[in-house]
C-alpha cells in the first residue's frame, strides 16, 4: 500500500464484543484498511481494556493488519505475548519507556512494525532522539483512557509538528491520530499532515452504522 494512501483504522474500543466477528467483517467489507486495538493496563491509564488473547482472535477473523496501541506501563514485558498475537504494529508512550530506542528495535526483533505515541501534555520534542527508529508515530488527540472523548483541536499543532519532524529526517513513517477523530475534524488532520486516521465511537456508533461511519469518513478525507 502507498505511503501517499490515507487509511483509516476502526478502533474496537466501541465495538459490540457479542459480535466482534460480524462487526470486524462489515469494517473490511466497507473498506476499513487497519483494525486498532488499544490496550490498558488500569494503572498507566486508569481504564482495563483486551490483552494478548483478543489480538489472537482478531488475527483468526481477519487479514487486515492490527494495530496495538499499548497504553501501559513496562511495555517491554508484553512486546512478546502481543507479537506472537499476531500483532502487525506495536505502538508504545514514550512516557512509557524507560530506553525507548531499545524497546523500538525489541518490537522489530519480534518482527512487527515499530510506533511511538505521546500523550497530550508531552511536546513532540520527546520525540527526535527515537523517531528514525519509528514506523508509525501516533499523536493523541485527547487524554488515553477512555473512548467518546471529545477532540482537542489544539494538539493540531502538534501533528503538524510531527509531519515536519518526519520529513526533515526523510522517514517514511505513518502518521496516526487517535481520539474524537471523526468525519468533521478529519479534514484539519489531514492538512496538518496525518495520514492514518483511528476512529472509534465515529464507526461503531455511527447513527446509520459502521460501513456509514466509514464512508462518511472516506469522503470527507476526499
Amino acid at each position: 500500500m502507498s505511503r501517499s494512501s490515507f487509511l483509516i483504522a476502526p478502533s474496537i474500543l466501541s465495538a459490540d464484543f457479542t459480535c466482534l466477528r460480524e462487526q470486524i467483517a462489515t469494517c473490511q467489507a466497507a473498506g476499513a484498511d487497519w483494525i486498532h486495538v488499544d490496550v490498558m493496563d488500569g494503572h498507566f491509564v486508569p481504564n482495563l481494556t483486551m490483552g494478548p488473547f483478543i489480538v489472537e482472535h482478531l488475527r483468526r477473523i481477519t487479514d487486515l493488519p492490527l494495530d496495538v496501541h499499548l497504553m501501559v506501563e513496562h511495555p517491554d514485558t508484553l512486546l512478546e505475548a502481543f507479537a506472537r498475537a499476531g500483532a502487525t504494529y506495536l505502538t508504545v508512550h514514550i512516557e512509557a519507556c524507560a530506553d525507548v530506542q531499545s524497546t523500538l528495535k525489541h518490537i522489530k526483533s519480534l518482527g512487527c512494525q515499530a510506533g511511538l505515541t505521546l500523550n497530550p501534555a508531552t511536546p513532540p520534542e520527546a520525540l527526535r532522539s527515537a523517531l528514525p527508529l519509528a514506523d508509525l508515530v501516533l499523536v493523541m488527540t485527547v487524554h488515553p483512557g477512555y473512548a467518546g472523548q471529545k477532540f482537542r483541536e489544539d494538539q493540531l499543532p502538534k501533528v503538524r509538528t510531527v509531519r515536519q519532524m518526519l520529513e526533515t529526517i526523510h522517514s517514511s513513517a505513518w502518521l496516526e491520530v487517535d481520539g474524537g477523530v471523526s468525519a468533521e475534524n478529519i479534514p484539519k488532520l489531514k492538512e496538518a499532515g496525518a495520514n492514518v486516521f483511528v476512529a472509534a465511537s465515529a464507526i461503531f456508533q455511527h447513527p446509520q452504522g459502521i460501513a456509514a461511519g466509514i464512508q462518511a469518513m472516506r469522503q470527507a478525507l476526499a
